[in-house]
């Protein structure tokens, strides 16, 4: 009998370190889907949004300083198109928002939706142990 339980420990050792090399996989290609849908969304600004911000400043700067130098006719219009300038960009971070919105929203329904995935499993191991 002493010789079957180190045996029996043996292999349930092994089953568990498999069992946590499998969950170990799972978080690693989990971890790597969420890093790929954060890199869509724009975790990091790309070259693209830089070129517009930059766009935006540039058409900002020269805008204004027309309007400062020049005679009425063109300082309403620069002023005018300075105004546009910025109601496009705050539209257009008013929409990123949402889109990082959105994405919270994801994240936090998948999360439930796991957690109760847990709770069922847990009730049911829990109904199982009472039943045994």
């Amino acid at each position: 009998m002493r010789e079957e339980a180190p045996q029996y420990e043996h292999e349930h050792l092994e089953a568990e370190l498999d069992d946590l090399k499998r969950e170990l996989e799972h978080f690693e290609k989990e971890k790597e889907r969420i890093r790929a849908i954060v890199g869509q969304i724009g975790g990091v600004p790309k070259s693209k949004v830089r070129l517009v911000n930059a766009l935006f400043i540039i058409v900002l700067v020269i805008t204004v300083a027309i309007s400062l130098v020049a005679d009425e006719k063109w300082r309403l219009i620069m002023i005018e198109l300075a105004t546009v300038t910025l109601s496009v960009k705050i539209i257009y971070l008013i929409h990123a928002q949402m889109r990082v919105a959105h994405f919270e929203f994801w994240i936090l329904s998948s999360l439930e939706w796991r957690v109760n995935e847990i709770m069922k499993q847990l009730r049911h191991l829990k109904k199982q142990v009472e039943k045994d």
